[in-house]
């Protein structure tokens, strides 16, 4: 089957890093976030991903042109801001039959396959995994009865709105008569769509359990690389320490000080580590970090240098740019913007 990948952002919140490589190519361990997107379905369902987005696309497609990945990848360009409905309707020539789609940033313990499975047994146009929240309010929140059918849909409630706990959780399947539903150009799927299809009894969603991540902050992209060392989201590499970190190969686990002390964190290829701490951070190909260096819920760009004595938290580090020594920082970006 085909799938949908919504990708229009330009991922400012993970800026500088999205300045010179779209969100979707970010590697997390040793696949894309696009893969990882993808992953909630078994591969051998996948035939052709369709990539709805507009920042930096040419690089999207020279990507996978050249990759070995097994699905093929189209992309339907977005030459302005067409919100989620929009985006998904731009690709209504080049979608047919029951299809998946995901929002382009979520990492998931979703097998989509069961969304396929209720979505058939419901004869539903749309079904949705869901996921339990405490604060519901950032999100769209679903009434679900017995059946699974979804009765309700509201996006981004008030406090005193609130009917449910159980969010969209940017995952579904759709036949592709969801596109009779949409309106033609600029428009949100979530308040323009989903209400009318649950209010129609066309509606259907799957909860589902175990973690549900949106990569697109720099807190739940190392959250997203955590759960993907936890629960081997990784075809190769090397695994190491109490607290595992993952490394690209054996090579280079042995370019990191026997003293260094990683915890939870993503080292790619060619990277060298010093006498220094780093936990819950992700250091990108390349990137070298000095001796009795601090760093914590970082963000290292591809070729970045970190000093000696740096105490960093929560910094994203641009591809190329050195951080002097005895360096101090807490939040932001470096250079800062």
């Amino acid at each position: 089957m085909q799938v949908v990948v919504l990708a229009g952002g330009v991922g400012s919140r993970l800026r500088p890093w999205t300045n010179s490589i779209p969100k979707p190519l970010l590697p997390v361990l040793d696949q894309t976030l696009l893969e990882h997107v993808v992953g909630s379905l078994p591969v051998d369902m996948v035939d052709e991903v369709v990539v709805a987005g507009g920042y930096k696309i040419d690089q999207i497609k020279a990507y996978f042109d050249g990759s070995d990945t097994p699905f093929d990848v189209r992309i339907v360009p977005e030459d302005e801001p067409l919100g989620t409905g929009g985006a998904l309707g731009n690709c209504r020539d080049v979608v047919s039959g029951t299809f998946a789609c995901f929002n382009g940033d979520i990492v998931s313990s979703l097998d989509a396959s069961s969304l396929l499975d209720q979505h058939r047994r419901n004869r539903s146009v749309g079904t949705l995994g869901l996921w339990e929240v405490e604060d519901p309010t950032r999100f769209g929140i679903v009434g679900l009865d017995e059946s699974g059918y979804i009765t309700r849909f509201k996006e981004k409630p008030k406090p005193e709105e609130v009917f449910s706990k159980l969010i969209n959780a940017g995952s579904y399947i759709f036949n592709d008569d969801v596109f009779d539903w949409m309106p033609q150009g600029r428009h949100s799927i979530e308040r323009d769509v989903f209400p009318k299809l649950a209010e129609a009894g066309l509606l259907s969603g799957v909860p589902f359990e175990g973690y549900f991540i949106d990569a697109g902050t720099p807190e739940a992209w190392n959250q997203a690389v955590v759960a993907s060392i936890q629960h081997a989201r990784h075809k190769n590499g090397v695994l190491h320490g109490d607290l595992p970190s993952w490394f690209a190969d054996k090579a280079t686990l042995e370019g990191v000080s026997s003293s260094a002390d990683l915890a939870h964190s993503m080292v790619a290829k060619s990277c060298i580590v010093g006498d220094s701490i780093v936990s819950m951070s992700t250091l990108l190909e390349g990137a070298r970090i000095g001796n009795q260096a601090r760093l914590s819920s970082c963000l290292i760009g591809t070729n970045a240098v970190i000093g000696d004595g740096c105490d960093l938290e929560d910094v994203i580090i641009d591809h190329g740019s050195e951080v002097p020594a005895g360096t101090v920082q807490s939040g932001g970006c470096w250079p800062s913007a």
